[in-house]
C-alpha cells in the first residue's frame, strides 16, 4: 500500500505517516523473542513504515541492538529515531539532560545501531535541574558535527518547546495523544503548528485500550509494566470499559477494525502516529488505517463516545507522569 508522506519539521526528512516503535520489542509489555522482533521490524519496513523510534533505556541497550541487526541490510529504508536522557536511578527513572549525557549516549547509540548518523535525536524528558538550552544546545552541537540530522523533544509543555526552538530548531515533539488522551490539544499542537515542527503522537492505540484486547490488568502478563496502570485500576476500570466498548462498537459499524480507527482518527488530527506491537501481522493490519476515510460526521461520533476527560485515571506509572511537564 501507498502511505501518506509528510516532511518532518523544516528539515530535508521526508517519512510515512504512520510509524513504528520498538519499544514493545524489549520486554516492556511481557516477554519477547529476538527471532519474532526482527520479523515484526521488517514486517513495518515491508509495509512502507520508514520512521522507526527506539531509545536507549529501552532494553537498556537491548532494542538499539535489535534495531541494528536490521540496519545492517537496510539502513538506507529507514529513518531511524532515537532518544537519550532518562535512566534508572535510585526510586526508579530520573531525566538526565546534561550536555556531557548528550554526547555519550549517542556515541553508545550509534554503537549499538551499527551506523554512523542517527537521523532524529530527541531528548526523551526534559531534565528540571537543566536549563533547556543547554541540553538542546549540546543536541544542536552533535547535528554540526554530523552525528545527528536533525532533533527532537518529548512530552514537553509549549513554553519548553519554544525556549528549545529558539536555541535550535526542534523538528519533532514527541507525546502521548490518543482517542483517550488529548492533553497535546491545549496547547502544544497548536505550538507546532506555529513553529513547524511535526507532531508524533506516541501511544496512539491507548496502550491497547483502543483496540478493545485489553480488559483487566489480571489478564497480562506479570512483566507487563500496564498492569499497574491506574487505567485499569478497580476504582476506573468499570467506567472505562463503557467508553472502550462504545468505540470497539463504532469500529465494528464501520467495519473496521478498533486499532486500525484509533490510528485514522489520529492521522486526520494531523499527527504522526507512533504505534508498536510485537506481531508482523499486527503491524501489516494497523498500516491499512491510512485508507481509512475520516469525515467530519465521524469525528463528531468519536467526540461523542471519547470526549477530553472521558477515561479515568493517568496511562502511565506515577513515576513517569512525575517525568511529563505540564
Amino acid at each position: 500500500m501507498s502511505l501518506p508522506r509528510v516532511r518532518l519539521g523544516r528539515s530535508d526528512l521526508e517519512v510515512s505517516q504512520l510509524a513504528f516503535g520498538l519499544m514493545s520489542l524489549s520486554q516492556t509489555y511481557g516477554p519477547s523473542e529476538d527471532a519474532e522482533s526482527l520479523q515484526t521490524i521488517h514486517a513495518a519496513i515491508d509495509a512502507g513504515l520508514d520512521l522507526l523510534d527506539t531509545a536507549e533505556i529501552y532494553g537498556l541497550g537491548h532494542n538499539e541492538r535489535l534495531f541494528g541487526r536490521v540496519l545492517e541490510a537496510r539502513r538506507s529504508e529507514v529513518v531511524v529515531a532515537t532518544k537519550f536522557g532518562l535512566e534508572l536511578g535510585d526510586g526508579g527513572m530520573r531525566a538526565n539532560g546534561r550536555p556531557e549525557n548528550a554526547r555519550r549516549s549517542i556515541e553508545g547509540s550509534l554503537e549499538r545501531l551499527g551506523i554512523e548518523t542517527v537521523d532524529l535525536y530527541y531528548l526523551h524528558r526534559a531534565d528540571p535541574d537543566v536549563p533547556i538550552e543547554e541540553t538542546v544546545g549540546a543536541m544542536g552541537r552533535l547535528v554540526e558535527e554530523g552525528k545527528v540530522r536533525a532533533i527532537g523533544l518529548s512530552e514537553v509543555n509549549a513554553d519548553t518547546l519554544r525556549r528549545a526552538d529558539a536555541e535550535f530548531p526542534i523538528t519533532a515533539l514527541q507525546s502521548e495523544y490518543s482517542v483517550f488522551h488529548r492533553l497535546p490539544e491545549e496547547e502544544i499542537l497548536e505550538t507546532c503548528g506555529a513553529l513547524g515542527t511535526t507532531f508524533v503522537a506516541f501511544s496512539p492505540l491507548g496502550r491497547g485500550l483502543l483496540t478493545g484486547t485489553v480488559r483487566d490488568a489480571a489478564d497480562l502478563d506479570e512483566r507487563d509494566m500496564r498492569r499497574r496502570s491506574p487505567q485499569l485500576a478497580a476504582e476506573n476500570l468499570a467506567a472505562n470499559l463503557e467508553v472502550i466498548d462504545a468505540f470497539v462498537a463504532l469500529a465494528r459499524e464501520r467495519e473496521v477494525e478498533p486499532g486500525q480507527l484509533a490510528l485514522a482518527w489520529a492521522l486526520a488530527r494531523g499527527a504522526v502516529p507512533l504505534f508498536g506491537t510485537r506481531r508482523a501481522a499486527r503491524v501489516r493490519a494497523n498500516a491499512q488505517a491510512a485508507e481509512i476515510p475520516v469525515d467530519e460526521a465521524l469525528l463528531e461520533r468519536i467526540e461523542e463516545i471519547a470526549p477530553p476527560g472521558a477515561i479515568q485515571g493517568t496511562a502511565l506509572l506515577p513515576a513517569m507522569e512525575a517525568l511529563k511537564q505540564r
